[in-house]
């Protein structure tokens, strides 16, 4: 019988469609002639692969979205299920994204469809039992952060540490200078970015403090310049809504997000993987979580970590402050800025660590390491 050539691939959010994307990329230089298809959004489909299922239909934040998106997600489930039992795939390729990839997991085998997991569920921060079932339930792990390796040996997962795939994709060829000049930063000025993440939620709930905070600062200093960065997926309306409630000139711009980070002298930034974004190009940050009441009530139950940020999980440290819940409000956030800003050696020292967080996380390559063990696997399928 030939050789199987294609892979179901599911990353649903827009990190893991980033991550997808380059994945996809780079197995097609090693081995084009297979083929992907699956969940993802608009960078995965510009890396070639079919979009069964758009990651924006199916990513959901909080119990409150998870109920009201419910019946689209079963139907994602049912359609993948499916293809599974049609096409039988080669491999299914899972990115992230737990609860729903664990449970297409466990129908991928009983098919007898081998399982490939890119970037782990985040296991050693809530529900560590998961390990186990994991173990049952995937044929190889590919993790990018270098703490994770140990938990899935421990259970006799083959795993393997890969780095992490925002070292490669985080890169900015262009000078400080001309991000400035392209940003429109008056000379002089100190550019304070605003980042609230782009799903519904967290602007609603962080864009307001964001921009009151920015409203006090530029009443105290003239100094500030105020950029937010557009990812490709935000509600624009949602946006231009929030600002026109505040008397503060914020300068938006689209597709720059890291060119951005690269000349901020402090970001506000909500918890998520733009805050290692942000440690990859030094960025000193103020990292803000704020959801709703029952969010955060069964979230704190279930997750035990001294910190939420992960360049302070990866430092195993406070590097950054953190703000959460009720602490997220201008008076918190303009005292820490102020602190880091102001502070003798602050931001330098902060430069510091976070500089010793990217060395944590690999030298590079991620993608390439992950393609080649992905290809590696369907060799060896019979």
């Amino acid at each position: 019988m030939p050789l199987q050539k294609k892979v179901m691939l599911v990353a649903g959010e827009a990190s893991g469609d980033l991550h997808a994307s380059n994945l996809v990329r780079a197995v097609k230089e090693i081995a084009p002639e297979i083929s992907f298809y699956g969940v993802g959004g608009k960078l995965l489909r510009e890396a070639g692969s079919e979009i069964l299922v758009d990651s924006a239909d199916v990513a959901v934040v909080g119990l409150s979205e998870i109920f009201s998106s419910l019946s689209v997600i079963l139907g994602a489930l049912k359609l993948l299920k499916k293809r599974l039992r049609e096409d039988r795939p080669a491999l299914l390729v899972l990115i992230d994204f737990p609860d729903f990839n664990l449970m297409l997991a466990a129908y991928a085998k009983k098919l007898g469809i081998p399982v490939f997991y890119y970037i782990s569920p985040q296991v050693w921060a809530w529900r560590k039992g998961r390990v186990k079932k994991i173990a049952r339930l995937v044929d190889r792990m590919a993790v990018a952060f270098p703490f994770e390796a140990p938990l899935y040996e421990k259970v006799g997962l083959d795993v393997s540490f890969v780095g992490h795939p925002l070292i490669d994709a985080v890169t900015v060829n262009s000078s400080v200078e001309d991000i400035r000049q392209r940003l429109g930063v008056p000379e002089g000025k100190r550019v304070i970015a605003l980042m609230p993440g782009s799903r519904g939620k967290e602007i609603r709930f962080l864009l307001p403090p964001m921009l009151e905070s920015a409203e006090i600062m530029a009443e105290r200093s003239p100094e500030f310049h105020f950029v937010l960065p557009l990812a490709h997926t935000v509600n624009r309306q949602l946006i231009d809504e929030k600002l026109s409630l505040y008397n503060i000139d914020v300068s938006l711009v689209e597709g720059m997000t890291y060119e951005v980070l690269k000349v901020a002298d402090l970001a506000f930034i909500a918890s998520g993987t733009a805050t290692l974004e942000a440690a990859i190009l030094g960025t000193p940050m103020v990292v803000v979580y704020k959801g709703t009441t029952i969010t955060y009530l069964v979230g704190s139950m279930l997750i035990k970590l001294p910190s939420f940020s992960l360049p302070n999980i990866v430092a195993d440290k406070q590097v950054v402050p953190e703000l959460l819940q009720d602490d997220v409000n201008a008076g918190r956030m303009v005292e820490e800025a102020f602190a880091i800003l102001y502070g003798k050696g602050f931001a330098d020292e902060m430069r510091r660590e976070l500089a010793a967080v990217r060395e944590k996380l690999g030298g590079g390559g991620a993608s390439k390491r992950t393609a080649e063990l992905l290809v590696e696997m369907i060799g060896t399928i019979r």
